[in-house]
């Protein structure tokens, strides 16, 4: 409700839609073993680059439960609005994130999309400039693991916006 000094508004949002299920529940040693294979895939990267390529991944699969997640999780890290703002438009907006994230997040589009059914040696090349090779495996194994998440939480349509940041941690 919002209210000034001479009028009260109402306004209605749509109303939260019902998940499918709720898979953890059925697939508990699954969820378990995603929960510590994405803490493992993310060991060695900076908390805001894994961040954004989690937001990044999951703004391409249209994942608003992991959007939801992980721009909350990317806030309490320390990340900018306006970064995460920018992110589904960062080709056209460089100039606010480093050469790294830049390469990390060509990687990610890269990986998730597979359009073409690899990853083009131009992008694998600009990221390798950017990680050393452990860190370059621990980025990929990081795409591929919200890859996986958002592929959950589309599946089950997932509702956002009742996850509190380091829920799952």
């Amino acid at each position: 409700m919002t209210t000034n000094e001479n009028t009260t508004t109402t306004v209605e949002y749509a109303p939260e839609h019902t998940p499918r299920m709720v898979w953890a529940k059925h697939a508990p040693e699954v969820f378990k073993t995603m929960v510590r294979l994405d803490a493992a895939a993310g060991q060695g990267l900076e908390p805001k680059l894994r961040e954004l390529v989690k937001i990044r991944a999951s703004q391409i699969n249209h994942c608003a439960y992991c959007l939801d997640m992980h721009t909350k999780d990317a806030l309490a890290a320390g990340e900018s609005v306006e970064r995460i703002v920018q992110l589904g438009a960062w080709e056209e907006s460089r100039h606010f994130y480093t050469e790294r994230e830049l390469a990390a997040l060509e990687l990610t589009e890269a990986v998730t999309v597979l359009t073409d059914g690899f990853v083009p040696d131009e992008v694998y090349g600009k990221a390798a400039k950017h990680f050393d090779e452990a860190e370059l495996a621990q980025l990929i194994a990081a795409i591929a693991v919200i890859n996986a998440w958002n592929r959950f939480a589309v599946s089950t349509r997932a509702v956002p916006g009742h996850y509190r940041p380091g829920q799952y941690k």
